[in-house]
């Protein structure tokens, strides 16, 4: 056998799973960072704080400001395409719409910060994103607009803008948790709960899929 098909030994995994658990908090420590503070007013130091690593380890695993927060936006949106990359035109256009829109809302409520750091970039133009949104992102997109095109072909739903639902769907669910703190205001609450959420979904895949000529599933 050779050593590049050996196994990796115990000593080696436990290396790997401490590499990945550092990887892993350094991101959630830089997301919080950068939601509180914006990218300028973030340093390598004050992640670290956070996190309870020597800045040196931040740069063990991260190269660069500039590079962690590209991987902190990249994870942010691969997170939230997961929830949509499945659809295809044989789903149940109802049932895919209502379960995308609770996905959406749970990231909002489980990750709010993600939601606050994707909005601060495209508001100061979205740079670190270019690289994200090549051609292989528009062709992505456009495969997601072909889905809601084909629902429509075949008399699934009512002939609207599909572009445009892709958009509705994307800020009406990151709405709660980009503006968390104008709704409690408004809604005299200290912090939105799991039950507020669960209503806003409720609400939500109501109008949307009604607006699309759909009838929300009964468990929606």
């Amino acid at each position: 056998m050779t050593s590049a098909s050996k196994s990796p030994t115990k000593a080696e995994k436990s290396t790997g799973q401490i590499r990945l658990k550092n990887q892993q908090a350094i991101l959630a420590a830089a997301a919080e960072e950068f939601a509180l503070h914006g990218f300028k007013g973030t340093s390598m130091n004050s992640i670290a704080q956070r996190v309870g690593l020597p800045k040196a380890n931040l740069h063990y695993y991260f190269n660069s400001k500039e590079g962690l927060y590209v991987e902190v936006m990249r994870n942010i949106l691969d997170l939230w395409d997961s929830a949509f990359s499945n659809l295809t035109a044989e789903d149940d256009p109802a049932s895919a719409l209502a379960e995308y829109i609770r996905a959406k809302m749970e990231f909002s409520r489980r990750q709010p910060q993600a939601s606050k750091i994707f909005a601060m970039e495209v508001i100061s133009g979205g740079e670190c994103m270019s690289e994200h949104f090549n051609h292989n992102y528009q062709e992505w997109f456009r495969g997601r607009a072909d889905v809601f095109q084909a629902w429509i072909d075949q008399g699934k739903m009512d002939p609207i803008d599909p572009v445009h639902l892709i958009f509705l769907l994307w800020g009406s669910s990151q709405y709660y948790a980009d503006h968390s703190s104008s709704i409690c205001r408004v809604s005299g609450r200290s912090r939105q709960t799991k039950e507020d959420f669960a209503k806003a979904t409720a609400n939500l895949t109501h109008i949307i899929l009604k607006g699309c000529g759909l009838t929300p599933p009964s468990k929606a």
